[in-house]
C-alpha cells in the first residue's frame, strides 16, 4: 500500500465514524491528513510534498499510522491519537495528562512577549504550565534570563519538563519547574512577567463542552469553581506581590467574562487593564500592569 492510498483509507474511515463529531467527518480530508501527518512528523505541506516525491512507506509507518487511525475513531482528540500538537514555532510531545494547546492560546504567548519586549532579562513565569507550552515559547522567543513553569499536577510537570529536554537549546531561557497551585510555587520570586492559561470552565458547563474535551482531556486544567472564575480570583489578588514594579500579567480569558475578570483586575490597583481578542475575535487575553517604574 502506498502512502497515497493510506492517505485515502484513513480519510474515507474518519467520514464514516458514528463517534466523531459531525464537523470533524464534515472535513474528513483535512483531519484524514493532519492525522497522517502528526504520526509522520509532518507538516500539513510537508506531507503534500512527501506525496509527490516519495509515494512508498517507510518501514513501520504503516503501522503507527493504523494505531493512531484506531485511537482517533475511539473518539480521542488528535492530538493525543498522534501524541504531538503544534504551538507557535514548537511542536510537542502530549497525552491525556495534559490540555492540548490551543491556537487561541498563541495570542496569550503574543501578548506577554510584546509587552516584554523592549528590554531584555528578568524571570517569566508560566502558571498552569501543563505541556509547558507557554513556558517554552517564552523561552525559545523571549528574552528572559530563566523562566519559571508551575503546575498543581506531578504528571503535567513530567510531561513538561519532558519536552523542555527535547527542545531546548543552550541558547534559550533555562526552564526550571515548581509544583504547586497558583501563586504558591512563586515563594521568593519577583517576576517581569507571569503569563496564565488557568481552568476556566464552570463546572455545571461540562455538559456542553464536546466530547473529545469533556471525556478525554484533565479536569484539574479544564474546571474552576465560583462559576469558573476562582482561578482568576487567586491570580488577580496576589500577583502584584510577585511582580516586579512595573511588571505585567497576562491572562487567557473565558469571552463570557472578560469584562468581569477585567473589572477585579482594576479593583486590584493594577494599571493599564485591557482585553486583547483571538483571531476569531473573541474577547480572549487580559494584559495587567502592576504600578511602579
Amino acid at each position: 500500500m502506498t502512502l497515497r492510498e493510506v492517505v485515502t483509507r484513513v480519510v474515507a474511515l474518519v467520514a464514516e465514524s458514528t463517534v466523531l463529531e459531525r464537523d470533524v467527518r464534515d472535513d474528513a480530508a483535512r483531519e484524514g491528513r493532519l492525522l497522517v501527518a502528526g504520526v509522520l512528523a509532518l507538516s500539513p505541506g510537508g506531507l503534500a510534498q512527501r506525496l509527490m516525491v516519495e509515494p512508498g512507506l517507510r518501514p513501520g509507518e504503516a503501522e503507527a499510522i493504523e494505531r493512531a487511525l484506531h485511537r482517533r475513531l475511539r473518539g480521542e482528540p488528535l492530538a493525543y491519537a498522534v501524541g504531538s500538537a503544534p504551538f507557535r514555532e514548537l511542536v510537542l510531545e502530549v497525552d491525556r495528562r495534559v490540555l492540548i494547546p490551543r491556537p487561541e492560546t498563541e495570542v496569550v504567548v503574543g501578548e506577554a512577549l510584546r509587552l516584554t519586549a523592549l528590554r531584555p532579562g528578568g524571570v517569566a513565569v508560566d502558571i498552569g504550565t501543563g505541556s509547558g507550552a507557554i513556558a517554552l515559547a517564552l523561552a525559545t522567543e523571549g528574552q528572559f534570563d530563566e523562566v519559571l513553569a508551575t503546575d498543581v499536577s506531578a504528571d503535567a510537570l513530567e510531561v513538561a519538563a519532558g519536552n523542555a529536554q527535547r527542545l531546548l537549546r543552550s541558547a534559550h531561557a533555562p526552564v526550571r519547574f515548581r509544583l504547586g497551585a497558583d501563586l504558591a510555587p512563586l515563594e521568593g520570586v519577583r517576576a517581569r512577567v507571569i503569563v496564565s492559561n488557568p481552568p476556566y470552565i464552570a463546572y455545571e458547563d461540562a455538559e456542553a463542552l464536546p466530547r473529545s474535551v469533556r471525556d478525554w482531556e484533565p479536569p484539574v486544567a479544564l474546571f474552576a469553581a465560583e462559576r469558573g472564575m476562582a482561578r482568576y480570583h487567586a491570580l488577580l489578588v496576589g500577583a502584584q506581590e510577585r511582580l516586579e514594579p512595573g511588571g505585567v500579567l497576562v491572562l487567557e480569558l473565558d469571552a463570557r467574562r472578560a469584562a468581569e475578570t477585567a473589572q477585579i483586575a482594576v479593583r486590584q490597583g493594577f494599571d493599564d487593564v485591557r482585553v486583547v481578542q483571538d483571531y476569531s475575535g473573541r474577547d480572549r487575553v487580559l494584559t495587567a500592569r502592576a504600578p511602579g517604574a
